[in-house]
């Protein structure tokens, strides 16, 4: 698996009380009418039972300069829970899904199916709010086991 290279994201998940997050790559989109995402969450993940519990969470999409927050969301740094949004600056929606301000794409999402497989929960979420603010990077990659950022092209 560790030739399969992929987007980071991080999830954040919250409630009136606490909120968590986890850094994953198994993102992917499922319909673009409605907007829905495909997300693989460990169920022994803190962010899970909190996903269950509201029935929404947040999908950022991080750019290339972002691999702490990564690592931090991955509990790299020992951060948990609250902790694991230091440094960085988050913004709430109306509905309580915390999304990073400067991703390269925000999505709050409502959960709309949910499937258990192999000790994750496959949850499909439909977007209820989205933020796409002018990319000044590229995407953050994780591929053998390192955060990795693409090529550009130098044009001639």
């Amino acid at each position: 698996m560790r030739q399969l290279g992929g987007g980071v994201c991080v999830i954040t998940a919250a409630d009136q009380r606490v909120r968590t997050g986890m850094t994953v790559t198994s993102v992917i989109s499922v319909a673009l009418d409605p907007p829905e995402l495909l997300v693989s969450i460990n169920r022994s993940a803190s962010c899970w039972p909190l996903i269950q519990a509201t029935g929404r969470f947040g999908v950022n999409v991080l750019a290339s300069h972002q691999a702490a927050v990564a690592k931090r969301f991955a509990g790299q740094d020992g951060a948990q829970g609250e902790q694991r949004y230091a440094g960085a600056e988050w913004r709430c929606t109306a509905n309580g899904v915390w999304l990073l301000k400067d991703a390269l794409a925000a999505i709050a999402c409502e959960v709309v199916a949910c499937h258990n497989q192999s000790g994750c929960a496959l949850v499909v979420g439909r977007a209820s709010g989205l933020r796409t603010p002018s990319p000044a990077a590229g995407p953050l990659l994780y591929w053998q086991g390192d955060y990795r950022q693409l090529a550009v092209p130098v044009e001639s």
